[in-house]
């Protein structure tokens, strides 16, 4: 079929592909079949057609006419997870399996795309220069993924990748160290910011080139957006925007699990619950968890989101189950106590919903001793004044013994006084 177009239709071909356009009929040629045989996507496979069908209106086209392998469906049925930072405002290039060929292990295949001058705008004018490298707050999102259509499929990349943006090698997220001996290892879900590669142009279309190796049993597909990323701080107003769970929920879950299960010998009354987030054990400030988690225990809103942010896991804290940012909620009674209880980082629920707050030992010991102050300074001075007397009893005892023995002995006569002094010292210091 690529055989049979002239020198303007293989032109109109390879600048609709992104590809060198001038040259001789024969180099036209050369470039348009490397093209198909390197792997094209299905937007240039429907350009050929339409090219093939003003040159030859009559004639059907058969599928053995672009020598092109047997292909997956072009846009199945797929949907990637939403990513909490980034709002999607263009889909580019709709999720698109990534056609192998069964033949041969090492895989390609090529895309393209065109800017509209709106989009254009869009990227041009959310530049940021601020730091030390010029970022853009509307980026241009390329993401892989599993072509499963039964939910919303997380970032997976094919093994083996490799990906070029109109011809420049686009940078890949590293690898992770394997968590087992003789793991591949494997690299993290998150999607690829193609920005600095696109051109910024409505004129010349953007190609991207994906070379991947095959897995039996296993398809991929890949997809495109235009997307705005969002700060740690728009996500946190969000959530505040949904509002304060109702206190009543969390009352009906302590009453619930301290509720006695007939079947167990061992009955709970109490549960004992932290106020300093398990992040950064620090004092609970926006208190949070997942509407998934069955805990009582709550997280800092904040300090979550931040972590995320940084780096996107979205793992609760308490359980290690996930706990994504649509099933967060600000919980109300958890609020309430953390406005009325400053003094302590611990409390207790009971079974009927209440709480009591929950002092150490050391605490506890510190207030009894400051409220009996006075009777420990009067015990004190009695101990004190005890000390004293027998202090002075004993020294006129002694004065009284060496008096009787230097009448005897004259030469001690002087010893006497001297006792005498030290001893009426002793008694003007306690």
């Amino acid at each position: 079929m690529v055989m049979s177009l002239r020198v303007s239709e293989l032109q109109v071909l390879l600048g609709y592909a992104g590809r060198n356009k001038h040259g001789r009929k024969h180099e036209l040629l050369t470039k348009a079949l490397h093209l198909l045989k390197a792997g094209c996507s299905p937007a240039v496979q429907m350009k050929i057609k339409e090219l093939y069908r003003r040159r030859f209106p009559t004639k059907m086209v058969s599928p053995t006419d672009l020598s092109l392998p047997a292909l997956h469906p072009v846009h199945p049925d797929v949907k990637l997870q939403r990513l909490p930072f980034y709002d999607v405002l263009d889909e580019l290039i709709k999720p698109t399996s990534l056609a192998s060929d069964s033949s041969q292990r090492f895989q390609e295949t090529c895309f393209a795309f065109a800017l509209t001058p709106q989009q254009v705008q869009q990227i041009s004018s959310s530049v940021d220069i601020s730091g030390t490298k010029c970022d853009f707050t509307v980026q241009v999102q390329l993401r892989f993924c599993l072509s499963e259509t039964s939910c919303p499929q997380e970032d997976h990349f094919p093994p083996n990748l490799c990906v070029k943006v109109n011809g420049k090698p686009c940078n890949l997220p590293g690898y992770l160290p394997p968590t087992k001996n003789g793991v591949e290892p494997k690299r993290p879900s998150r999607p690829i910011n193609i920005t600095s590669l696109v051109r910024l142009s409505t004129t010349v279309p953007n190609t991207i080139v994906v070379s991947w190796t095959s897995e039996i049993g296993r398809s991929y597909s890949m997809a495109v957006y235009l997307v705005r990323q969002q700060s740690s701080s728009v996500l946190l107003q969000r959530l505040r925007s949904k509002g304060i769970r109702n206190p009543d929920h969390s009352r009906a879950l302590i009453k619930e699990k301290l509720t006695a299960d007939p079947d167990s010998e061992i009955a709970t009354t109490s549960l004992r619950v932290s106020l300093l987030c398990p992040l950064g054990k620090m004092r609970l400030m926006i208190p949070c968890r997942a509407l998934t988690c069955s805990h009582l225990q709550c997280f800092d809103a904040t300090l979550y989101i931040q972590m995320n942010e940084k780096k996107p896991t979205w793992v609760c804290p308490v359980c290690d189950k996930k706990a994504p940012y649509e099933h967060l909620i600000i919980d109300g009674l958890f609020m309430e106590i953390l406005s009325s209880c400053v003094d302590c980082d611990e409390i207790q629920f009971k079974e009927d919903g209440n709480w009591a707050p929950m002092r150490s030992k050391k605490v506890v010991q510190e207030v009894s001793a400051s409220s009996n102050g006075i009777e420990g300074i009067v015990c004190f001075v009695k101990k004190t004044i005890d000390s004293c007397l027998n202090i002075f009893s004993l020294s006129l005892s002694l004065s009284l013994y060496i008096y009787i023995h230097t009448k005897k002995c004259r030469h001690l006569h002087a010893s006497f006084f001297l006792i005498q002094r030290v001893c009426f010292f002793f008694f003007m210091i306690f």
